[in-house]
Protein backbone atom coordinates (compact mmCIF):
# COMPACT_ATOMS: atom_id res chain seq x y z
CA UNK A 1 0.00 0.00 0.00
CA UNK A 2 1.67 3.02 -1.06
CA UNK A 3 1.72 6.58 0.57
CA UNK A 4 0.45 10.26 -0.68
CA UNK A 5 2.65 12.40 -0.29
CA UNK A 6 1.79 16.37 0.26
CA UNK A 7 4.36 18.20 -1.28
CA UNK A 8 4.71 22.04 -1.07
CA UNK A 9 6.15 23.97 -3.83
CA UNK A 10 7.78 26.89 -4.30
CA UNK A 11 5.54 30.41 -4.22
CA UNK A 12 7.62 31.75 -6.49
CA UNK A 13 11.55 31.72 -6.05
CA UNK A 14 12.59 27.90 -7.56
CA UNK A 15 14.94 28.16 -4.98
CA UNK A 16 12.68 27.92 -2.10
CA UNK A 17 12.51 24.12 -2.19
CA UNK A 18 13.34 21.28 0.43
CA UNK A 19 15.50 19.06 0.15
CA UNK A 20 13.35 16.41 1.07
CA UNK A 21 10.43 17.36 -1.52
CA UNK A 22 13.21 17.08 -4.22
CA UNK A 23 14.18 13.25 -3.13
CA UNK A 24 10.59 12.49 -2.91
CA UNK A 25 9.26 14.37 -6.16
CA UNK A 26 12.76 11.88 -7.27
CA UNK A 27 11.42 8.50 -5.82
CA UNK A 28 7.95 8.95 -6.53
CA UNK A 29 7.01 6.90 -9.66
CA UNK A 30 3.70 9.61 -10.32
CA UNK A 31 3.52 12.90 -9.71
CA UNK A 32 -0.16 14.46 -9.39
CA UNK A 33 -0.01 17.98 -10.71
CA UNK A 34 -2.16 21.19 -11.14
CA UNK A 35 -0.96 22.16 -13.96
CA UNK A 36 1.31 19.79 -15.53
CA UNK A 37 3.17 22.46 -18.00
CA UNK A 38 3.80 24.45 -14.82
CA UNK A 39 5.12 21.83 -12.60
CA UNK A 40 6.89 20.41 -15.41
CA UNK A 41 9.40 23.75 -15.39
CA UNK A 42 10.05 23.16 -12.14
CA UNK A 43 10.71 19.29 -12.45
CA UNK A 44 13.20 20.48 -15.58
CA UNK A 45 15.16 22.86 -13.15
CA UNK A 46 15.53 19.84 -11.39
CA UNK A 47 16.45 17.23 -14.03
CA UNK A 48 13.44 15.24 -12.43
CA UNK A 49 12.03 12.96 -14.99
CA UNK A 50 9.34 11.39 -12.40
CA UNK A 51 5.98 11.45 -14.77
CA UNK A 52 2.76 13.87 -14.06
CA UNK A 53 -0.25 13.10 -14.34
CA UNK A 54 -2.99 16.29 -14.27
CA UNK A 55 -5.14 16.78 -11.06
CA UNK A 56 -6.89 20.41 -10.67
CA UNK A 57 -10.01 21.47 -9.77
CA UNK A 58 -12.12 20.79 -12.80
CA UNK A 59 -11.49 17.13 -12.53
CA UNK A 60 -10.31 16.31 -9.19
CA UNK A 61 -13.47 14.39 -8.09
CA UNK A 62 -12.83 12.31 -11.19
CA UNK A 63 -9.45 11.81 -11.20
CA UNK A 64 -9.28 10.66 -7.35
CA UNK A 65 -10.26 7.48 -7.90
CA UNK A 66 -7.99 6.36 -10.24
CA UNK A 67 -5.27 7.94 -8.01
CA UNK A 68 -6.54 5.77 -5.42
CA UNK A 69 -6.20 2.57 -7.49
CA UNK A 70 -2.96 3.52 -8.27
CA UNK A 71 -1.97 4.22 -4.73
CA UNK A 72 -2.64 0.71 -4.03
CA UNK A 73 0.51 -0.43 -5.92
CA UNK A 74 2.75 2.62 -5.10
CA UNK A 75 3.31 6.35 -3.80
CA UNK A 76 1.96 9.54 -5.14
CA UNK A 77 2.96 12.82 -4.62
CA UNK A 78 0.65 15.57 -5.14
CA UNK A 79 1.40 18.94 -6.18
CA UNK A 80 -0.16 22.03 -7.00
CA UNK A 81 1.19 25.62 -9.23
CA UNK A 82 2.61 26.76 -5.80
CA UNK A 83 2.74 26.43 -2.14
CA UNK A 84 0.24 23.17 -0.66
CA UNK A 85 -2.13 21.23 -1.45
CA UNK A 86 -5.68 21.68 -0.37
CA UNK A 87 -4.55 25.25 1.35
CA UNK A 88 -6.31 27.03 -1.25
CA UNK A 89 -5.65 25.19 -4.27
CA UNK A 90 -7.01 21.23 -5.44
CA UNK A 91 -5.83 18.19 -3.24
CA UNK A 92 -8.80 18.14 -0.16
CA UNK A 93 -10.77 15.36 -2.27
CA UNK A 94 -7.93 13.06 -2.85
CA UNK A 95 -6.89 13.56 0.61
CA UNK A 96 -9.76 13.09 2.09
CA UNK A 97 -10.55 10.13 0.50
CA UNK A 98 -6.73 8.48 0.96
CA UNK A 99 -7.46 8.95 4.36
CA UNK A 100 -10.90 7.10 4.67
CA UNK A 101 -9.34 4.00 2.05
CA UNK A 102 -6.67 4.15 4.87
CA UNK A 103 -3.84 5.24 3.15
CA UNK A 104 -0.84 6.47 4.94
CA UNK A 105 -0.07 10.49 4.22
CA UNK A 106 2.98 12.18 4.63
CA UNK A 107 3.46 16.01 4.28
CA UNK A 108 6.41 17.45 3.17
CA UNK A 109 6.13 20.70 3.87
CA UNK A 110 7.71 24.40 2.91
CA UNK A 111 6.89 27.53 1.20
CA UNK A 112 3.66 29.32 1.95
CA UNK A 113 2.17 32.59 0.95
CA UNK A 114 0.54 32.89 4.23
CA UNK A 115 3.57 32.66 7.09
CA UNK A 116 5.52 34.88 4.41
CA UNK A 117 3.54 37.86 3.97
CA UNK A 118 2.45 37.88 7.61
CA UNK A 119 6.11 38.03 8.31
CA UNK A 120 6.81 41.13 6.51
CA UNK A 121 3.53 42.44 7.38
CA UNK A 122 4.17 44.77 9.97
CA UNK A 123 0.80 43.18 11.48
CA UNK A 124 0.34 41.23 14.21
CA UNK A 125 0.95 37.58 13.35
CA UNK A 126 0.46 35.55 16.30
CA UNK A 127 -3.07 34.97 15.74
CA UNK A 128 -4.61 35.32 12.52
CA UNK A 129 -8.06 34.42 10.61
CA UNK A 130 -6.75 32.31 7.11
CA UNK A 131 -10.27 33.59 4.88
CA UNK A 132 -9.18 32.18 1.52
CA UNK A 133 -10.35 33.74 -1.77
CA UNK A 134 -13.01 36.09 -1.01
CA UNK A 135 -16.60 35.27 -2.87
CA UNK A 136 -17.19 37.48 -5.99
CA UNK A 137 -20.64 39.36 -4.97
CA UNK A 138 -20.67 42.22 -3.64
CA UNK A 139 -23.28 41.35 -0.98
CA UNK A 140 -21.47 38.06 0.03
CA UNK A 141 -17.99 39.92 0.28
CA UNK A 142 -19.60 42.33 2.43
CA UNK A 143 -21.33 39.68 4.98
CA UNK A 144 -17.79 38.10 4.98
CA UNK A 145 -16.24 41.17 6.51
CA UNK A 146 -19.14 42.01 8.83
CA UNK A 147 -19.05 38.22 9.91
CA UNK A 148 -15.46 39.34 10.85
CA UNK A 149 -15.52 42.99 12.07
CA UNK A 150 -15.47 41.67 16.32
CA UNK A 151 -12.30 39.56 15.67
CA UNK A 152 -8.98 40.35 17.04
CA UNK A 153 -7.16 38.13 14.78
CA UNK A 154 -5.43 39.61 11.59
CA UNK A 155 -7.22 38.71 8.69
CA UNK A 156 -5.75 37.05 5.78
CA UNK A 157 -7.13 36.58 2.24
CA UNK A 158 -6.32 35.76 -1.30
CA UNK A 159 -7.55 38.03 -4.27
CA UNK A 160 -7.06 38.39 -8.01
CA UNK A 161 -4.94 41.71 -8.93
CA UNK A 162 -8.69 42.41 -10.88
CA UNK A 163 -11.06 42.26 -7.93
CA UNK A 164 -8.13 43.70 -4.97
CA UNK A 165 -9.80 47.34 -5.72
CA UNK A 166 -13.31 46.67 -4.95
CA UNK A 167 -11.96 44.26 -2.14
CA UNK A 168 -10.07 47.11 -0.29
CA UNK A 169 -13.31 49.09 -1.00
CA UNK A 170 -15.53 46.66 0.93
CA UNK A 171 -13.29 46.12 3.43
CA UNK A 172 -13.31 49.62 4.40
CA UNK A 173 -17.07 49.82 4.42
CA UNK A 174 -17.44 47.02 6.83
CA UNK A 175 -14.62 47.26 8.92
CA UNK A 176 -13.27 50.76 9.06
CA UNK A 177 -10.10 52.14 7.57
CA UNK A 178 -8.00 50.19 9.80
CA UNK A 179 -4.26 48.98 9.26
CA UNK A 180 -3.39 46.85 6.18
CA UNK A 181 -1.01 45.21 3.92
CA UNK A 182 -0.97 44.14 0.08
CA UNK A 183 2.07 41.64 -0.86
CA UNK A 184 2.62 41.29 -4.29
CA UNK A 185 4.31 38.62 -6.33
CA UNK A 186 5.93 36.98 -2.98
CA UNK A 187 9.61 35.77 -3.11
CA UNK A 188 9.78 36.92 -7.19
CA UNK A 189 10.94 39.85 -8.89
CA UNK A 190 8.39 42.22 -8.94
CA UNK A 191 7.68 41.43 -5.13
CA UNK A 192 6.12 44.26 -3.29
CA UNK A 193 4.59 44.89 0.21
CA UNK A 194 1.93 48.03 0.71
CA UNK A 195 1.59 48.95 3.87
CA UNK A 196 -0.96 51.41 5.66
CA UNK A 197 -4.82 52.36 5.95
CA UNK A 198 -6.70 50.30 3.49
CA UNK A 199 -7.69 53.95 2.14
CA UNK A 200 -4.09 54.81 1.24
CA UNK A 201 -3.49 51.09 -0.28
CA UNK A 202 -6.43 51.42 -1.99
CA UNK A 203 -5.31 55.16 -3.20
CA UNK A 204 -2.07 53.63 -4.10
CA UNK A 205 -3.15 50.85 -6.41
CA UNK A 206 -5.69 53.36 -7.72
CA UNK A 207 -2.15 54.72 -9.58
CA UNK A 208 -0.38 51.94 -9.70
CA UNK A 209 -0.95 48.81 -12.02
CA UNK A 210 -1.41 45.52 -9.98
CA UNK A 211 0.92 42.37 -10.67
CA UNK A 212 0.78 38.58 -10.16
CA UNK A 213 -0.25 36.98 -6.60
CA UNK A 214 -2.14 39.33 -4.29
CA UNK A 215 -2.09 38.26 -0.24
CA UNK A 216 -4.12 41.01 1.66
CA UNK A 217 -3.70 41.06 5.01
CA UNK A 218 -6.54 43.40 7.36
CA UNK A 219 -5.65 44.49 11.04
CA UNK A 220 -8.34 42.90 13.34
CA UNK A 221 -10.82 44.86 15.74
CA UNK A 222 -8.66 46.30 18.51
Amino acid sequence: MGTLFIVATPIGNLEDISARALDVLRAVPLIAAEDTRHSRKLLNHYAITTRLTSYHEHNERSKSASLLDLLAGGDIALITDAGTPGISDPGHVVIRAALDAGYHIAVVPGASAIPTALAASGLPAHAYRFLGFPPRKEGQIRALFAAHNAQPETLVLYESPNRLLKTLTLAQAELGDRSACVALEITKFFEEFTRGSLSHIHAHYNREPIRGEVTLMIAGAS
